[in-house]
């Protein structure tokens, strides 16, 4: 199996590169296997970026899953900080037009489709949610107040859709992992906890990959 492992950042997934090539976990002979499997791709902040990069990688090479990795804030309170969850709907959600105080969708307006899901195999040991992929993070009231009422969105994050896209236009299988480092609201970096969301992220990811090659088939 060949596992393809997307991050915006190296920040977000610097402690499993760690883990995975350091050979700390060779002793575990299913991530062993495994390990000369998984490759990395760093796409940089941001839908343009991501789309373009994971689309030029996976024209010239092949994988049979993407695993989308990175952290996110949340409109839902009930989510704790530092929790980890996989995002199984997610919707470009600034892609349209106004009109006055409505908005557009790009669907609505006839010209294709916002919302992507995933479509890889659902890791249900985790709370799945619904997410926006956004280029201007949200943080102020009243335009937080306008997106929960027109799409009641759990995650917001500045890449899962565009993985999702990339992935199916590419015919491959894809799963978005995230972990909450901050609520939406008035922008307060003291309330932030990226390096829990950081930790929690990456120590789930290796457990997910620990699983994945336990299930490799015997040689």
């Amino acid at each position: 199996m060949h596992i393809l492992i997307v991050a915006a950042t190296e920040a977000e997934i610097g402690l499993l590169k760690e883990s995975q090539e350091s050979g700390i976990k060779n002793q575990d002979e299913g991530v062993s296997d495994l390990k000369s499997q998984i490759s990395y791709l760093i796409t940089g902040v941001g839908m343009t970026a991501t789309a373009y990069a994971l689309g030029c990688h996976l024209a010239k090479n092949h994988y049979d899953l993407v695993i989308n990795l990175g952290i996110a804030g949340s409109f839902d309170r009930s989510i704790a900080l530092g929790e980890v969850v996989e995002i199984v709907e997610d919707t470009f959600s600034e892609l349209g037009a106004e009109d006055d105080d409505c908005f557009l969708s790009l669907t609505t307006l006839g010209f294709g489709e916002i919302t992507y899901k995933p479509n890889g195999h659902p890791f249900l040991n985790i709370k799945q949610v619904k997410a926006i992929t956004v280029n201007k993070v949200h943080g102020n009231e009243d335009s937080i107040d306008k997106i929960v009422e027109r799409l009641n969105p759990q995650l917001e994050s500045m890449e899962g859709a565009a993985v999702f896209y990339a992935c199916r236009e590419a015919g491959v299988a894809c799963v978005q992992i995230r972990a909450v480092s901050n609520y939406v609201e008035k922008r307060n970096r003291d309330a932030w906890k990226i390096g829990l969301a950081v930790k929690n992220l990456n120590t789930f990811a290796g457990e997910m990959l620990r699983v994945l090659g336990s299930q490799l088939p015997d040689a």
